[in-house]
């Protein structure tokens, strides 16, 4: 494990000279970095003729929140999470949420892995999660930490874009305990115009996470972009050849940053999940109230095994993993009762 101390310069994973430049392996854009310059990320810079992790030790926002937030809705529900995101991504989403942070507009404070495993136990998180901004940017910090976490006995939890090489993600999964994976849609061209990156990457990484690891999906409809009829059955098409018990969250989408078409309206989020319920066991949709749709129903007896209200979580139905009506094993990671 490298330095936990905010201020030292870390040398960055996955990377070689090439002539007077860097090339960055981190992700599938493989930036060739000129010396004195970052990388698409903006944060893992060449400096001198070694790609350093800049924000190696710096957080830009730490908070407590509800597991239900990042969304995962299968794992530990009920519980809370210690949340760390810093700045910097690999993607330019038109519609980002967290522009702030994926530009560096936000200002960053050190932060140890040895502080932040203490504050986890003192505010009995169940673990970490990385978030807020693009995690795998921060491969090294992320990585250390991950292994501290686990070696205290607690929770590794990534929110991410899933636009990272095979190699680093090999690394990291060993680690990691849950993800919540952006789909943002089956279209090639929306990927490469609309967010600056590419499907196949993404794809590619959530098959071989939920081989390894609890996953959870979610696809933000963007008003007139990616949320036609065709687009969301594209997404449920995906889910179900994959594994058709990956949660898959429905969000809801409001004009942020460049973007300036009109939120999701009710009736497209609503068919949406409808279309997606018919064919998959565990549909929600999120950053709106619809009824029902963010209640866990078995699919074997139809009880609602939890019922949602934003981000409260009452797991009426669970006995542990299984539906406490017919007895039927669902597909949850742990069973956190509320005392």
């Amino acid at each position: 494990m490298g330095s936990t101390s905010g201020t030292d310069a870390k040398v960055a994973s996955y990377w070689q000279p090439e002539e007077d430049a860097v090339r960055c392996g981190l992700c599938p854009h493989r930036c060739r970095i000129p010396r004195g310059k970052p990388g698409i990320c903006g944060v893992r810079e060449n400096r001198g003729g070694t790609l350093i992790a800049t924000t190696y030790g710096k957080a830009a926002a730490v908070a407590m929140d509800p597991i239900e937030k990042k969304p995962l809705f299968h794992f530990h529900p009920g519980a809370s999470i210690l949340s760390v995101g810093s700045v910097g991504c690999n993607f330019r989403c038109e519609f980002c949420q967290n522009w702030h942070l994926v530009q560096g507009k936000s200002p960053v404070e050190d932060v140890t892995i040895d502080d932040l495993v203490g504050t986890a136990k003192r505010q009995r998180s169940i673990g970490i999660a990385y978030t807020y901004n693009e995690p795998l940017v921060q491969f090294e910090f992320v990585l250390d930490c991950s292994k501290a976490f686990r070696a205290a006995g607690m929770k590794n939890v990534l929110v991410t874009n899933g636009f990272v090489n095979p190699g680093p993600l090999e690394e990291l999964l060993p680690f990691v305990d849950a993800m919540n994976i952006d789909l943002k849609s089956m279209d090639p061209a929306f990927y490469r115009e609309v967010c600056g990156g590419e499907l196949s990457a993404v794809l590619d990484t959530i098959r071989t996470a939920s081989k390894r690891t609890h996953v959870e999906l979610t696809t933000l409809l963007y008003t007139g972009r990616n949320d036609s009829d065709a687009q969301v059955r594209a997404v449920i098409d995906f889910v179900e050849a994959t594994d058709p018990e990956i949660p898959l969250h429905i969000s809801r989408y409001f004009p942020q940053h460049r973007a300036t078409a009109p939120p999701t309206p009710a009736a497209r989020l609503e068919a949406a999940w409808r279309a997606a319920k018919a064919r998959l066991p565990y549909v929600y949709v999120g950053n709106i109230r619809l009824p029902g749709a963010e209640d866990t129903v078995c699919p074997s007896c139809r009880a609602t095994v939890v019922r949602r209200a934003g981000f409260d979580a009452d797991p009426v139905g669970l006995s542990g993993d299984r539906c406490a009506s017919c007895g039927a094993r669902l597909r949850f990671v742990f069973y956190a009762s509320k005392a």
